[in-house]
């Protein structure tokens, strides 16, 4: 007797399977529904990112006539959080809460902190515009900024930290990519958001646009929050281990090849992110893209990365080596900043794009790559203190990147533009052409640091699949 055919519904769920990346991340205990709710927290830091490195940078600098290194520094500030995110998942790992919780504390403050930076940075922005208040709107803006990238980045740890909770150990790696998936999505979503409504810009408008975004970072974190960390008992809670920050972190890093993946993860981060603050100017300054189309710049960015996540969920359900993957994303990094620094003299919006895509590729499979292999140094009861690590390097030289391309850009902008590097360079994309060949540098700088580690700490691999053999810098794909 032959069974009979599957129905939809068994359908839809092996296509979601096959086509969706990680979509194997949910399990009987982590169902995909809640755990895409619980992504939602993703969406809300999605959407402050694009504000914050997206759409504000571009306005302040070509609307109200800001000084980049000024709008850069301003950027970084929240960055400076970052080196304490090892700190912080580390405190939610231990935390003891007279409610039985570990991490919902951390994720709640952090919420509010970002709702409080995005509601007082329209009033930063209106002192901006007049001479008189100009100093007050920085002081105003860069506390605004410090806010929102503070509550961004105690959501994002904690909220990282107790996914890895509730996940069963051998789904967390993909149960953590499906959050960086879900934070690219929020961005895409946003940033084409975004560009539509401030398509007729206006200043009114963007002071709403901003208000609206607080509002709905405050109802996306309460319903991503709902139900899903469980209280203990008190008893519990009072039993739980408080190891020393101190002695976890040297644990952590005195194991083989952690300083080494720490150093590539700082360097490959700081080249991508050098143009973060300048990709959106420059179509702007350089080629005469409107904010809309500057806006849509990052969602073709977060597309580009979607894309990444995607291609690496798969070749890592095959067993291959995060650390190859990383080192194909600076490949990929290479070319599209050579394709950006070429859209100037042909003039053509298109390869810009293009070049934004691919970024968004290479910085996505870099990133994709090592949060794998740094998540893999540590064990499940340090989730938080691994995670933090990975995070705290990379958005720290993250800011560290964004604020001297912004120093590098307007200094290199300003001698060519008085005609101290020749009539030839006399133009307003030096400054960031500049940037990005020094972006290429660093990300070769990068391929150095982490080829000697690629195939040495590689993961289990799969059913029937040899172990890696040794594989150099020499061996990086070209």
């Amino acid at each position: 007797m032959t069974s009979p055919p599957p129905g939809p519904m068994a359908f839809w769920q092996s296509v979601g399977l096959r086509f969706l990346p990680f979509a194997d991340a949910a399990s009987t205990d982590l169902p995909l529904g809640r755990l895409l709710r619980l992504a939602l927290f993703q969406v809300s830091v999605g959407i402050a990112v694009v504000l914050l490195n997206g759409t504000l940078n571009r306005v302040l600098i070509v609307e109200l006539g800001t000084p980049s290194w000024i709008v850069a520094l301003m950027i970084a500030v929240p960055l400076t959080i970052a080196p304490f995110r090892a700190l912080i998942g580390h405190r939610s790992d231990i935390h003891r809460s007279m409610l039985g919780w570990r991490r919902v504390p951390y994720i709640w403050f952090g919420t509010l902190a970002q709702f409080g930076g995005l509601a007082i940075m329209p009033f930063a922005l209106i002192l901006l515009t007049r001479p008189d208040t100009f100093a007050l709107g920085i002081a105003g803006a860069c506390a605004s900024f410090l806010l929102t990238g503070a509550g961004m980045h105690v959501t994002q740890t904690a909220g990282l930290a107790l996914a890895t909770d509730l996940a069963p150990a051998d789904s967390r790696p993909r149960v953590v990519a499906l959050l960086y998936l879900m934070l690219l999505v929020g961005m895409v979503l946003a940033s084409f958001a975004i560009g539509g409504l401030l398509r007729d810009f206006s200043a009114t408008r963007l002071v709403q646009l901003i208000q609206g975004a607080a509002v709905l970072t405050m109802v996306l974190n309460m319903a991503a929050l709902w139900k899903q960390e469980a209280r203990r008992p008190r008893a519990v809670v009072d039993a739980l281990p408080r190891p020393a920050f101190a002695t976890l972190w040297a644990s952590y890093v005195a194991q083989p090849g952690a300083r080494r993946l720490l150093i590539a993860i700082g360097v490959g981060t700081m080249a991508f992110a050098m143009q973060d603050a300048l990709l959106e100017p420059f179509g702007g300054d350089v080629l005469g893209l409107s904010v809309g189309s500057t806006t849509a710049l990052t969602g073709t960015w977060a597309l580009g990365a979607i894309l990444a996540f995607a291609y690496a969920g798969q070749r890592l359900a095959n067993g291959a080596d995060p650390l190859r993957l990383a080192g194909l994303g600076l490949v990929v990094g290479i070319a599209a900043f050579l394709l950006a620094i070429f859209a100037v003299p042909v003039g053509a919006a298109g390869l810009l794009f293009a070049a934004a895509a691919i970024i968004g590729l290479g910085s996505g499979l870099f990133a994709m790559g090592t949060m794998i292999a740094a998540m893999g140094l540590a064990s499940g009861a340090a989730a938080g203190l691994a995670l933090g690590a990975w995070g705290a390097v990379q958005a720290s030289c993250a800011g560290l990147g964004i604020a001297l391309g912004g120093v590098l850009r307007d200094t290199i902008d300003g001698a060519a533009m008085a005609g101290a590097l020749g009539p030839v360079l006399a133009s307003r994309a030096t400054g960031y052409g500049a940037v990005y060949l020094l972006e290429i540098m660093l990300l070769l700088a990068a391929l150095v640091v982490l080829g000697p580690m690629v195939g040495r700490h590689a993961p289990a691999t799969g059913p029937g699949q040899a172990a890696p053999g040794r594989f150099g810098l020499s061996e990086f794909p070209t």
